[in-house]
């Protein structure tokens, strides 16, 4: 065959067309949004990744959905945007550049706040981008001339902003509370970033001299450390067992201090023995205990976890506590409470140390083993420690009502559903929000105090000097939480505050796709957010997708060992074998399991695919070689006129053409439904099963005798079938599909397949009774090589074919796809009439039309009534001791049920292929 500019090389080669087409593309700003255009806007926010952080699989995961609607919505017509960025991520970064200084011996003390920050700066600039350059890797069409980093002058401004308009609105606060702690990284996390985790445990009995008596009362605990911090005891005012005790004095072991024994309704009179410690500083019902009754709150543990004593915090300052480790709430010192053999322990050393002193006392009672909830930190995995701190919050309640209404009215919408109610639980119970981060890198809380006047404000700029007295001002120490920042992300991204172009063309966006872990953290403030300070809703709708997890369903982590590297998957098949696995391997919303030690079968579908629609379209292209003249031929050339708005004229196609052309009109008005309810898979699927399954399978071995003499439809119509397919697909393998389409004639100069049109429904083209009777002649010979496979007749041999049609109708269709049917079952002929008396295989097509394959003379009929007689014989035997078996009183009744059951199934199974045998036996004529 000539070589032509049509012409394909054997193999696909992802690795020299993928980073060869993104350049292109960028070339092209093919990516990039217009806030001047008249199309309707489509946006997504990129859920910005930790700026330290590199591609994993839920990145894959996430950000291939997104690039699926975004390339879908811009094939549509819609001005796409796809707004990237990163995040600083501040307890992530900081601890990264922590673990930097700690290999050198050195920690941020050392260098200061100034020196730190600057370290921060210099590793982020070294390595911020890289997760975003990996993304290009994949196919993501992001808009990156509008890449947007959280702590970028603009967005800081922005942060600010938004800071003071709530404290001007009187929405942001200080407040004095028990908070979550982390002693690894050293700061007050929300309840958010403290996450449950289910441990077995144990519970302490521990017992506490009644004062004035020789008896004691008990106490069951998880936490004997926090003991030391004792201000009461607690039982349920109901409680008939202890109701005589309250009033009176308990004596706190070891810390040997006297507390009251008071009644308070929070107490669960069915935990433990109904006797509660109360630690007010140490856990948030004990501080609310301790504030209706007025009782004291010392803090027994520093801030780095150790059992404390008097004197500053772990890093030497007041800090995110307010208070001296190893004092009171209100000034009163508590470091007394800590023996000395305890200061500076770990508090679960000291837990042990504790345990063991109790039991030389004669105070510990017993150990149960418990199971109970346990909060992690969110970033570094150590158990939480809850802690009596100075924090700044967020009156939350006003600012999830209006987000409340909306989703209430379907305003906003989460997909899949399973996840509303989730949402709608935690936004009408939500609780303020711990702002505060006891850190050096983020925002820094631009809240300033005078130091002469104590005047303390919220200011856009850094002020001089105070604004009351004119006296030296300080700032607050701590930044913000990192999802401060990120709750503006939809339109802090696009200018805000200033009325930019952006803001006014972009905003609100369309789609959020994210992991439903970050629900609360992200996707619900985001939405508080918008309806506050823009007074609109910031997307429309919220999509979870599952997660990626391993064979024993475990989530991939770094942690486990159990991740699969994206990175690596392209370079060992292609980013569109990644991507099509991600996609098609997961329904709306479900969680996908891949195999971290079998890449090969893992990802070999995705792989395989594309070797396949690369060979399909060989074949295409191949075929504009044929007619009368070189570049295409005259199926080349009424395709380029066309430019895929036509195909052939009616009168020109055959039944398969019909067929062929109705079916993709319905693979159109699928796959378009499919992407539009984020069905993203079922959609994969169906461009799967024409371009594989009708397209290849049938169409073109159907069409492969019209090819030479029929250039003008079946040419045009395989060109026309393949350009609509490459579209359909283009939003989930991007690469292969331009690849291909850049070779399909027609082509203006510069014109791509990432910005061309989405296929629409042709009506004219949907052709229902060709359906229908494309549909019997595929039958017809699904019947013959069923039959022969059946029989085991060798691929060589042609055997006659024996049609009997019910009526006139059903005759003029085979009759008329007769060289069609010949050719594709492998018969010698096709005849149509009554059945012939001979030995062969039957059928009976769903018209009614039995169907005979003439077998004598092209197999040895009689071995082939032996082994069929060997088989019936077999499944006697077993027949009969299966019901002999079922016959057994002893064996029915005792067994369980289930098995009886199955055995009863099994033997109808047997029975139903005896009869199949019977019938082949007697087709055959077996004596």
């Amino acid at each position: 065959m000539p070589a032509t500019t049509f012409e394909l090389p054997p193999q696909y080669a992802p690795h020299e067309v993928e980073a060869r087409l993104y350049d292109r593309w960028l070339e092209a700003q093919a990516f990039h949004a217009r806030a001047d255009s008249p199309k309707p806007p489509y946006v997504i926010v990129i859920p910005p990744p930790n700026v330290t952080g590199v591609l994993h699989m839920g990145h894959g995961m996430n950000n291939t959905i997104q690039d699926v609607l975004i390339r879908c919505a811009r094939m549509r017509g819609r001005e796409a945007l796809w707004v990237p960025g990163t995040d600083h991520a501040g307890i992530a970064t900081q601890n990264v550049v922590e673990r930097q200084l700690a290999r050198e011996g050195k920690t941020r003390f050392d260098l200061g706040r100034d020196q730190f920050v600057e370290r921060v700066w210099t590793f982020v600039r070294e390595t911020g981008g890289t997760i975003l350059k990996q993304l290009r890797t994949i196919g993501c069409s992001c808009d990156w001339s509008r890449t947007r980093f959280t702590l970028d002058p603009a967005y800081t401004r922005a942060v600010r902003e938004a800071f003071v308009r709530l404290w001007e609105e009187k929405l942001i606060y200080r407040g004095h509370r028990v908070i979550h702690w982390c002693p690894r990284c050293l700061t007050a996390l929300s309840d958010e970033e403290a996450e449950f985790q289910d441990e077995t445990g144990a519970l302490y009995y521990i017992r506490y001299p009644i004062e004035g008596s020789e008896r004691f009362l008990t106490v069951a605990t998880t936490r004997p450390e926090t003991m030391l911090g004792d201000t009461a005891v607690a039982v349920n005012p109901d409680d008939e067992r202890h109701r005589d005790l309250v009033g009176k004095r308990a004596r706190v072991p070891i810390a040997n201090v006297v507390v009251p024994i008071i009644a308070d309704r929070a107490v669960d009179p069915k935990f433990g023995t109904g006797f509660v410690k109360v630690t007010p500083a140490h856990d948030a019902n004990d501080f609310e205990i301790g504030q209706r009754h007025g009782l004291d709150a010392p803090l027994i543990m520093r801030e780095d976890g150790t059992m404390g004593g008097n004197g500053g915090s772990a890093d030497g300052r007041m800090g995110g506590s307010r208070v001296p480790d190893g004092g009171s709430a209100d000034g009163r010192m508590g470091g007394s409470r800590v023996p000395d053999e305890l200061v500076g322990v770990d508090r679960f050393e000291a837990r042990k140390k504790i345990v063991a002193m109790l039991k030389n006392q004669g105070l510990l009672e017993k150990t149960e083993q418990h199971q109970h909830g346990v909060r992690h930190c969110y970033r570094c995995d150590t158990v939480v420690e809850p802690r009596l701190s100075d924090q700044w919050f967020v009156r939350m309640k006003p600012l999830a009502e209006p987000a409340l209404r909306a989703f209430h009215s379907g305003e906003v919408r989460i997909i899949p559903e399973r996840w509303e109610a989730t949402y709608q639980n935690w936004m009408e119970h939500i609780r303020d929000w711990n702002i505060s981060r006891q850190l050096w890198w983020g925002h820094r809380i631009p809240i300033f105090t005078c130091t002469r006047c104590g005047e303390a404000w919220a200011d856009r700029a850094d002020p001089t000097s105070c604004r009351k007295c004119g006296g030296p001002v300080a700032q607050d120490p701590d930044v913000l939480d990192t999802w401060f920042s990120s709750w503006l992300w939809p339109f802090a991204t696009l200018g805000w505050p200033d009325e930019t172009p952006d803001l006014a063309h972009f905003y609100p966006g369309t789609t959020l796709v994210t992991d439903p872990n970050i629900l609360f953290f992200w996707v619900a403030r985001m939405i508080m957010a918008g309806f506050h300070f823009m007074g609109r809703k910031p997307f429309s709708t919220v999509y979870l997708h599952g997660t990626a997890r391993d064979m024993q369903h475990r989530r991939m982590s770094k942690s486990l060992g159990n991740g699969i590297d994206p990175l690596d998957v392209v370079q060992l098949f292609s980013a569109d074998a990644l991507r099509w696995t991600l996609i098609a391997g997961s329904s709306l919303g479900a969680d996908i399991v891949l195999n971290p030690d079998d890449l090969e079968t893992t990802f070999a579908p995705g792989r395989n695919f594309a070797n396949k629609l690369w060979n399909i379209g060989r074949f295409v292209l191949a075929q504009l070689n044929s007619g009368d003249g070189a570049g295409g031929g005259t199926a080349g050339a009424r395709w380029a006129a066309a430019k895929g708005d036509t195909v052939a004229p009616p009168a020109e196609l055959t039944l398969a053409d019909r067929w062929i052309l109705s079916r993709l009109q319905a693979t159109i008005r699928e796959v378009t439904s499919a992407f539009e309810q984020f069905r993203l898979d079922e959609g994969a699927k169906r461009c799967f099963d024409f371009v594989w399954k009708e397209l290849a399978d049938w169409y073109v071995e159907a069409v492969k005798p019209r090819i030479a003499s029929d250039a003008s439809s079946a040419q045009t119509v395989l060109v026309y079938c393949l350009d609509v397919s490459l579209r359909l697909l283009h939003p989930v393998v991007p690469f292969i599909t331009e690849e291909l389409w850049q070779r399909l004639p027609g082509r203006a100069a510069g014109e791509l397949l990432v910005t061309a049109r989405w296929p629409e429904v042709q009506s004219r083209l949907i052709d229902e009774r060709a359906e229908r009777e494309f549909a019997l002649v595929q039958e017809s010979i699904t019947a013959s090589r069923n039959l022969r496979a059946e029989y085991k007749v060798p691929p060589k041999i042609r055997t006659p074919f024996y049609i009997n049609p019910p009526n006139e109708e059903v005759r003029k269709t085979l009759d008329d796809s007769r060289e069609m049917i010949i050719l594709m079952s492998g018969s010698a002929n096709m005849v149509l009439g009554p059945l012939p008396n001979l030995p062969g295989g039957y059928a009976v097509l769903t018209v009614g039309a039995p169907a005979f394959v003439e077998l004598e003379g092209f197999i040895d009929v009689q071995q082939e009534c032996r082994r069929l007689s060997g088989e019936r014989s077999r499944l006697d035997q077993q027949l009969t001791a299966l019901a002999a078996k079922l016959s057994n009183e002893n064996f029915v009744s005792r067994a369980p049920a289930d098995v009886v059951a199955r055995e009863r199934e099994k033997e109808r199974d047997w029975r139903f292929q005896r009869d199949v045998l019977d019938g082949k036996l007697k087709s055959l004529g077996c004596s």
